[in-house]
């Protein structure tokens, strides 16, 4: 490269850099969805903009425009199920103990639903397997993390032998959350007749710069009759098989009735994003109704969404509660709504309690917790850090009636940038059940008492600089 060469370059350099940073400002000053989201991106822009322009390419995006005409490629099989639920109206007499839920799930509360709780994760595959070997048209598998370990060959056994048994496999997966997964794993299932797609290889030129975007829904819905949803992936670990974290304690529902049109709805939205296919017409949408008449509706939130679903989802519950809130979630970073949310109804005089886990998986989530536990306790909120192993579940109960089991946690990734899913039901028998549940972790937990000045120096001094992270974690 000569001098001239040399120089041209350095003077495209110059121009070219700062118009880029100008225009990564002006775009992070426009489209954060908070203050502190664009300050914080404007700082690091303006500071170190090799390190900064990079960065924001991956990670400041916080929408997916493209999923909105997946939405409306939907439109005719969302019209026949919701004709279908409109058969089946909720029990709950009063509607606007729904109605918020309705609005951000854009689906209607429908009765004729059964629930399981599946405490654990032998209790949750032993169900899954024994569905799988029963389908006969279908099975449509969602899972953010598989691993080529016990459980996951388990698994790929199940959908090999459905497959060439005449039913039709689709299957889900987050390519970084199932990071390592080897390529031979999903070869033999598509040698099979499974078909596999990840989200990240979405059509498009810009999916490779949405890694920000996560699919952290788990889900398995046979024949459409049969759905499973919940806080379990697919590893050896989530079968307490981790000497690290011991026991590992999560939930997940197995679900009958209407419900299931609704949760097969999100994986058919998934899988046209995924791949360009529509699937809709192919599947059942009218599964048969449960005796047990529970009332419910799915909700998915996810950076789609025209309003910050998955935040509301946890405000607007917090804002029903009269007498209790009780929250299960493996990280706690809440955003600054949220946090209210949860403040305010302590001070209303709710019972609110915070179970989150003892051990460490992630050091930034687990210190930018410690930066939020003194505000939220001079409220009256209980933190219990769980000691019999690790608890991963993302549970809610509100009041005796309301509670939710899904892959959301509580914390701003799945707020905002993951795709997540939650069975939100109403009903005071199932929400008894999921009380003794919780009730029984609880013994199994200590009350965290000690303030953030009582830790030892560099977790007082790392914990507020995790929390400037929030927006992103």
């Amino acid at each position: 490269m000569g001098p001239n060469t040399t120089t041209i370059f350095a003077v495209i350099l110059a121009v070219a850099l700062p118009l880029t940073v100008a225009f990564a400002v002006w775009r992070a000053i426009t489209t954060a969805r908070t203050p502190q989201g664009a300050a914080g991106w404007t700082v690091f822009l303006l500071a170190a903009p090799w390190f900064a322009l990079p960065a924001y390419l991956f990670f400041g995006q916080h929408k997916l425009r493209g999923y909105r005409i997946t939405r409306r490629s939907s439109r005719a099989v969302r019209r026949e199920m919701d004709a279908f639920c409109a058969d089946y109206p909720p029990a709950e007499a009063d509607p606007t103990r729904y109605r918020a839920f309705e609005r951000l799930a854009a689906m209607p509360a429908v009765g004729g639903n059964s629930a399981d709780l599946l405490v654990d994760g032998r209790a949750t595959f032993d169900a899954v397997f024994e569905a799988m070997d029963r389908a006969q048209h279908y099975l449509l598998v969602q899972f953010y993390t598989i691993a080529e370990d016990g459980l996951g060959n388990e698994m790929a056994a199940r959908m090999i032998a459905a497959s060439e048994r005449g039913v039709q496999v689709r299957l889900i997966f987050d390519g970084v959350g199932s990071y390592g997964l080897p390529a031979q794993y999903l070869k033999a299932l598509r040698d099979a007749g499974v078909q596999v797609v990840d989200p990240a290889n979405a059509p498009g030129p810009t999916s490779r710069f949405q890694i920000n975007f996560r699919n952290h829904r788990k889900t398995v819905i046979i024949d459409g009759e049969e759905g499973y949803i919940g806080g379990h992936n697919v590893k050896d670990d989530y079968l307490g098989k981790n000497p690290t974290f011991g026991p590992w304690r999560d939930t997940h529902l197995r679900l009958r009735g209407p419900m299931v049109a609704q949760l097969q709805l999100v994986f058919a939205e998934d899988w046209h994003w995924a791949t360009g296919e529509t699937i809709g017409r192919g599947l059942n949408w009218r599964p048969e109704s449960a005796e047990e008449n529970l009332s419910g509706l799915v909700l998915p939130s996810g950076p789609a969404d025209d309003m910050d679903t998955g935040a509301l989802f946890f405000i607007s519950a917090m804002a029903e509660a009269r007498d209790r809130v009780w929250i299960a979630s493996p990280y706690f970073v809440p955003d600054q709504d949220v946090l209210s949310a949860l403040v305010g109804a302590a001070l209303r005089g709710c019972d609110v309690k915070v179970l989150v886990p003892d051990a460490i998986d992630h050091y930034l989530p687990w210190l930018a917790a410690h930066a939020f536990f003194d505000e939220v306790r001079a409220a009256g909120v209980e933190v219990l850090r769980y000691e019999g192993g690790f608890v991963h579940q993302k549970v809610i109960l509100v009041d005796d009636d309301l509670a939710a089991v899904g892959s959301a946690n509580l914390d701003n990734r799945s707020f905002r940038l993951n795709f997540e899913t939650m069975a939100v039901i109403f009903d005071r028998g199932f929400a008894s059940r999921v009380s003794k549940m919780l009730e029984a972790d609880f013994t199994s937990a200590y009350k965290m008492d000690k303030p953030l000045s009582a830790h030892p120096l560099w977790v007082r001094t790392a914990a507020p600089f995790a929390r400037l992270l929030a927006p992103i974690l």
